[in-house]
C-alpha cells in the first residue's frame, strides 16, 4: 500500500491554489513518493482495468529508465500541418507552471515530477487513414498518475492540473485518491490468453516494388541522393490483442532496443525501435545514426562474419553516412562542441544489426529540446536525403500513410529534459487487427527484391512479438 498524505501537502495545495489566482493560468501539481518494488509492466496492466484507453509505456534500453503513465489529466495536441506542431507542443506546456512536492526530501534529486508523454506524426501532410485517426499530428499528455524506475528507485508521481477555482479539499481527495491504490496482480490473467493468427493482408506489394524503381530512377537523374520507402501488412488474430502481451514479449526479447505503448481509446501503437532520435539531459545533447542493416547469424561465428560484411558493404557504408553528415549538420546549428567518431561501428538487436555512430554535443543557449526534434526529423535513415525533396517523394510514391511510424516518440519534462526514439520496429494494435510496418533506404544501387527482403527481416520483432507466422508471408 502507497503512503498516505503528509499534512504539509495541503499547504502545497494552498500555494498553488493562489499562484493559479495570480496569474490567471492553471497550475500543474505533482505529488511524488518511493514506492518499495512494482514494475512499470504490472503497473502498465493494472492500468487496464484503472484507465482503459489511456496509458502509455516506456523503457530504454536494457531497462536503464522506465515510465508508465495511467490517465490523461492534461492532453496537448496539435492538427498543424506544418512543423509548427512542434512549437504548439512547447508553447503550451510552457504555459502551465509547475509545482513538485516529494515525499522526501532527498527524493529531489533521483524522481520525477510532471511529463509529458506522447509523439508526432511521422508527416503531417499524409495521416489521414482511418485507423490513424486516434493519433494527431501531435499529441501529448500528462499522465494523472505515472510509475517511474530507474537505478535510484521506483516512485509514484500523481499530477493535478489545479484551477483558480479549485475547492482545496477537492484537491486533497484527488491526490488521496490514488495514493491509497491497492496495485492487483494481473500478469497470471493475460499470459494465459495467446490469441492465434487467422491470416495475413500484404497490401500494395507490387506497387510497392515499382515504386523503388520510380526512386532509384529519381536518384540516378540527380534528384535526390536517399529516400526511405516504407510498407505495411495487417496480420487478423482469433482474439483482441493485449499491449501487455505484446510488451512483455518485446521486453523480453528486444533487450537493446526502446519498447513503447501509446494507448489512445481503442488502439495502441507499440514497439520495440533500436534507434534514438535524440536525448537531452542538462545541456548534454546525445543522438544516434543507425542505418544500414543485416541479419543475425545462427552461430557466433557467422553473426560475426555478417557483421564485418556489414562494415565493409558500399551501399550500406554510403547510406550510413547520409545520416552522419545530416545529424552532424543538424547538430551544430544547436550544439557547440559536436563530437562524432570517424567510423562506424555494430549495433545488434534480436533479429537485426545496424551500422551504428553516436552522436554527442552541448546545447547552445537559447534552443531547446523540442526545436531539436523539429531540426532532427524526419532523419535521412526514415526519410531521406535532401530531407524536403525525400519526404514529398515519399507523399508521391509510397503506397500508404505513415501515420506514426517512424515519428518521434517519447517524453520530457518541466526543466527540458527528454528523450525521444524513432518508432520503427513497430504495430498499430485495433482490437483482433495489428498493423505492421517496415522501410528500407533506397539509394542508387538498391534492387526491389532485396530491398522486400529486408523488410521481412525488419518485420520480425513485432511479428514475434504478436506470435506471427512469418513463413505463411
Amino acid at each position: 500500500m502507497i503512503t498516505t498524505l503528509q499534512d504539509t501537502f495541503k499547504r502545497t495545495i494552498l500555494s498553488a491554489l493562489d499562484m493559479a489566482v495570480k496569474t490567471g493560468n492553471p497550475v500543474i501539481v505533482s505529488h511524488v513518493s518511493k514506492l518499495d518494488s512494482m514494475g512499470p509492466l504490472e503497473f502498465f496492466t493494472f492500468g487496464k482495468e484503472m484507465s482503459p484507453g489511456e496509458r502509455f509505456f516506456w523503457m530504454s534500453p536494457n531497462g536503464r529508465q522506465s515510465f508508465a503513465g495511467l490517465g490523461n489529466e492534461l492532453v496537448i495536441t496539435s492538427e498543424d500541418k506544418t512543423n509548427a506542431r512542434f512549437q504548439e507542443v512547447e508553447k503550451e506546456w510552457k504555459r502551465f507552471k509547475k509545482v513538485v512536492f516529494y515525499q522526501e526530501a532527498n527524493d529531489q534529486d533521483q524522481a520525477f515530477g510532471p511529463l509529458l508523454l506522447g509523439g508526432f506524426s511521422f508527416d503531417p501532410f499524409k495521416n489521414d487513414e482511418a485507423k490513424w485517426k486516434d493519433f494527431k499530428e501531435a499529441r501529448f499528455i500528462l499522465p494523472s498518475c505515472m510509475l517511474s524506475k530507474t537505478d535510484k528507485g521506483v516512485f509514484l508521481t500523481i499530477n493535478k492540473v489545479i484551477q483558480s477555482y479549485d475547492p482545496v479539499e477537492r484537491c486533497l481527495e484527488y491526490f488521496q485518491k490514488f495514493q491509497t491504490v491497492r496495485i492487483k496482480k494481473h500478469a497470471a490473467e493475460w499470459k494465459e490468453k495467446n490469441p492465434q493468427q487467422l491470416s495475413f493482408a500484404e497490401h500494395h506489394k507490387s506497387e510497392w516494388m515499382q515504386s523503388i524503381k520510380k526512386a532509384t530512377d529519381s536518384i540516378k537523374a540527380g534528384k535526390l541522393d536517399k529516400v526511405v520507402l516504407a510498407r505495411d501488412i495487417t496480420l487478423t488474430f482469433n482474439d483482441q490483442l493485449q499491449a501487455e502481451q505484446v510488451l512483455q514479449t518485446l521486453i523480453n526479447e528486444q533487450k537493446t532496443s526502446y519498447i513503447f505503448a501509446v494507448e489512445n481509446g481503442e488502439s495502441c501503437f507499440l514497439g520495440a525501435t533500436p534507434e534514438r532520435l535524440v536525448k537531452l539531459e542538462g545541456q548534454k545533447v546525445l543522438s544516434t545514426c543507425l542505418a544500414g542493416s543485416i541479419k543475425r547469424g545462427q552461430t557466433d561465428e557467422e553473426d560475426i562474419l555478417l557483421g564485418e560484411t556489414l562494415l565493409h558493404d558500399q551501399k550500406n557504408l554510403e547510406e550510413h553516412d547520409y545520416v552522419v553528415q545530416m545529424i552532424k549538420g543538424a547538430l551544430k546549428d544547436c550544439c557547440d562542441e559536436v563530437q562524432i567518431p570517424q567510423e562506424p561501428g555494430l549495433y545488434k538487436t534480436k533479429n537485426i544489426q545496424h551500422l551504428f555512430t553516436p552522436v554527442e554535443g552541448t546545447l547552445k543557449k537559447g534552443c531547446s529540446f523540442l526545436s531539436i526534434v523539429e531540426t532532427l526529423h524526419p532523419t535521412p535513415a526514415l526519410g531521406g536525403l535532401p530531407k524536403e525533396k525525400a519526404v514529398e517523394m515519399i507523399r508521391e510514391i509510397e503506397p500508404m500513410d505513415r501515420g506514426w511510424y517512424a515519428g518521434p516518440v517519447g517524453w520530457f519534462d518541466g526543466e527540458d529534459n527528454g528523450e525521444f526514439a524513432v518508432a520503427i520496429r513497430s504495430a498499430l494494435l485495433r482490437g483482433k487487427e495489428a498493423d505492421l510496418y517496415a522501410g528500407c533506404g533506397i539509394v542508387k544501387d538498391s534492387e526491389p527484391e532485396s530491398e522486400y527482403a529486408e523488410t521481412m527481416i525488419k518485420l520480425k520483432p513485432m511479428l514475434s512479438a504478436l506470435g506471427g507466422d512469418l513463413h505463411e508471408i
